[in-house]
């Protein structure tokens, strides 16, 4: 209840634009939006995009509704923000753990219905200590609803507005937090077979994090894709996310910039290893 208070007071009365026969979208006062499909009071997908503050993913449900997948600032690790980008030890500064307006400014913010689905872009500016920007990162996500299970999609460009080092860190860039109660079947394996801990700093094509969550019976499923192989990060409560800089420093010169590429397949049920390696092959192959 109080999660539909809070979303029904974050909500404009703008009027309600259709991308197709299944979703339609609303603004957040706040800032980003909500994504809606026929039928159901909360938004299935919602994107935040404060001005003085990180970007995040959170509330996101089932595909069937039933169940909220994403976590917003755990007793364990208060700092994370359901699905969320934080890079660490940016010419030593800190966007993972800190998320507030000493750290990121928002530039930019657009949405669309286009043929693929929802299409929305952020852009913010992630300051230095003297709260001059640093880098300009660009997200660039498109929603597509299948009704039994929906994909996100998610393009991450970093420009330099200054010679940028990312020193070694176990972890750093997109990540997720499912809401991980220690339950029995929950569970992340990755392309290459490994379980949970096992994963830890492994390199793989993508992770399967699956687990039962309030409100369903069965387990609920995100499945993150990377574009090209990746190192991840796999915490102790099952979360995950590439780690580029695990591999060892690296650096964007003033003026350059670097485009990750990610997507998100989300399901219920049993774990779908054939589906997920058939959307990792094609998500794969876009040039």
């Amino acid at each position: 209840m109080r999660l539909a208070v809070l979303i029904c007071a974050l909500l404009t009365f703008a009027p309600r634009a259709s991308a197709d026969a299944n979703v339609h979208i609303q603004v957040l006062k706040s800032g980003g939006i909500a994504v809606f499909r026929p039928g159901l009071k909360q938004p299935i997908f919602a994107f935040n995009a404060p001005e003085d503050g990180r970007p995040y993913v959170h509330p996101m449900l089932a595909p069937d509704g039933a169940g909220i997948l994403t976590e917003f600032s755990p007793g364990h690790h208060k700092h994370q923000t359901g699905i969320y980008v934080g890079f660490l030890k940016v010419n030593g500064r800190d966007y993972f753990h800190n998320r507030t307006a000493d750290h990121f400014r928002r530039t930019a913010f657009k949405h669309a219905m286009n043929s693929e689905g929802v299409a929305f872009t952020s852009a913010y500016e992630l300051l230095d200590k003297d709260k001059k920007p640093q880098l300009v990162e660009t997200q660039a996500w498109v929603f597509r609803d299948f009704t039994k299970t929906y994909s996100i999609d998610l393009t991450l460009t970093l420009k330099a507005h200054a010679d940028v080092t990312f020193d070694k860190h176990d972890y750093g860039d997109l990540f997720l937090r499912m809401p991980w109660k220690n339950q029995p079947d929950a569970k992340a394996i990755n392309s290459e077979g490994l379980i949970n801990g096992k994963a830890e700093g492994q390199k793989a094509r993508w992770i399967d994090i699956g687990m039962t969550v309030d409100g369903r019976k069965d387990a609920a499923h995100i499945a993150v894709l990377s574009h090209s192989p990746a190192l991840w990060r796999v915490d102790g409560q099952l979360g995950v996310g590439p780690a580029p800089s695990r591999a060892g420093a690296w650096k964007i010169a003033k003026g350059e910039s670097v485009t990750l590429r990610y997507r998100f397949l989300v399901y219920t049920g049993d774990f779908q290893r054939d589906q997920v390696e058939a959307e990792s092959k094609a998500f794969s192959a876009i040039k």
